[in-house]
């Protein structure tokens, strides 16, 4: 019989995944719980193996192509005694094996054939939310957005007038002007007007997608603001390089960012507005008790930001290995969504290319990001009066001006400054 597979429920808040990659092509045989496909949801790779044994009959994605949670993956002909195409069934669902975090809510099983359809609204947490507190049924909203994707806007309008809008549903609207279909790629203009001297034209998907889209809405909500602070790394230096000889003898690289990480959390706890996330559709500044330190890192698909759960309870040592482990697994593209998720503030750096300066974007919905620049010897005039080498380095933190003043930014940076300049405080908290 044939068994169609659907695109189950593999995390909170996820409507739809782009497919990465096939590991198998029409044609093939597979074994129950065999790698079938890659799926990428919020930067996250998640291989989902095959719920059945069979024969694949035929792939309904392709690559690159976006389905939505409950569309139709593949379909598989396995043996049986029933006849006609099946659904997956509920149990199904577990064998994504990228499951979400431990502490999301349990979700419902994908919608059957008969329900995948416009019964489930595309449609971000935020915006769940925001129907609920206006009474507003998602189902008899029509979607504006990307791929008929439920805006903010698009609930309010319905609530304000939802004969209006249910019109629109039922296409009682003045007709415009309809929009061509998209040109294939070989119709599409060139970048010249002579044509002669594109190299290639790069799809923007996947992982580089996911920025993309992130970046802009960040860039769209928030009011950035960037306040920049030199610090005296001198004894730092000092304190890691005697350090270092002793972690990496058990085979862990000691840099600077768990020294970093320590400072940034004592500046956490000062100004606890800044270990926050913003929560646009109630309009409240949601803070956090936990300091999850996202970590950006480059990945040969694109920047990623993998989180250190807990960083205050943690050893230099432990921030380390965990450092080392979750950039490896990035390059590698093996971090789980687990891995990616909960971060409460984040901190950006290029090691010794960093810079002198720049002005990093927030990872929305955190409301503060710290950029880390390369660390230079150069002359300064110290306090005494008297000019001598040191090795120094600029900070540069991004904070969401809508609700948080600069002032707060400044006090949060003289603390994390205090901290790496008299590393050994680290140790006093912990005496």
């Amino acid at each position: 019989m044939a068994f169609e597979f659907r695109l189950p429920d593999i995390g909170e808040g996820v409507a739809e995944g782009e497919v990465v990659a096939w590991f198998v092509k029409e044609g093939d045989t597979i074994k129950e719980d065999g790698p079938l496909v890659s799926v990428l949801t919020d930067k996250a790779n998640v291989e989902i193996p095959s719920p059945r044994s069979g024969r694949i009959a035929t792939l309904h994605a392709k690559v690159g192509e976006k389905v939505k949670v409950g569309g139709l993956l593949v379909t598989i002909e396995t043996e049986g005694d029933a006849s006609g195409p099946t659904a997956a069934r509920p149990a199904d669902v577990a064998h994504a094996r990228d499951p979400p975090p431990s502490n999301a809510p349990a979700r419902s099983a994908p919608p059957s054939p008969s329900t995948a359809g416009p019964s489930r609204a595309l449609a971000t947490p935020m915006v769940r939310r925001l129907a609920a507190e206006k009474g507003v049924d998602l189902a008899s909203v029509t979607g504006t957005g990307p791929g008929g994707r439920i805006t903010e806007d698009d609930v309010r309008k319905f609530s304000e007038n939802p004969v209006a809008s249910q019109a629109m549903t039922a296409g009682e609207v003045e007709p415009g002007p309809r929009s061509a279909p998209p040109a294939t790629p070989s119709a599409l203009p060139s970048a010249t007007p002579d044509g002669g001297d594109v190299l290639e034209r790069i799809p923007i998907r996947g992982v580089r997608r996911v920025i993309a889209e992130h970046m802009a809405e960040s860039t769209h909500r928030a009011a950035h603001f960037t306040y920049v602070e030199e610090v005296d790394v001198s004894e730092l230096v000092r304190l890691r390089d005697r350090m270092a000889k002793h972690v990496e003898k058990q085979g862990t690289k000691l840099s600077y960012l768990p020294f970093v990480i320590k400072g940034v959390v004592a500046g956490l706890r000062a100004e606890p507005k800044m270990n926050a996330r913003m929560d646009d559709a109630a309009q409240e500044l949601v803070v956090h008790g936990a300091y999850n330190i996202g970590i950006a890192t480059a990945a040969p698909d694109g920047l990623l930001v993998p989180v250190v759960h807990h960083a205050d309870r943690k050893s230099l040592t432990q921030l380390a290995r965990e450092i080392q482990e979750l950039a490896d697994k990035g390059r590698a593209g093996k971090l789980t969504r687990a891995e990616m998720s909960g971060g409460t503030f984040t901190i950006t750096s290029l090691g010794a290319l960093g810079g002198l300066l720049a002005t990093p974007i927030l990872n929305y919905p955190e409301v503060g990001i710290l950029g880390v620049h390369k660390i230079v010897r150069r002359p300064v005039v110290r306090p005494d009066g008297s000019i001598g080498a040191a090795e120094m380095m600029n900070l540069s933190v991004s904070l969401d001006h809508r609700v948080l003043d600069g002032i707060i930014g400044a006090q949060f940076l003289a603390v994390v400054k205090s901290y790496l300049e008299d590393p050994h405080q680290l140790f006093a908290e912990l005496a």
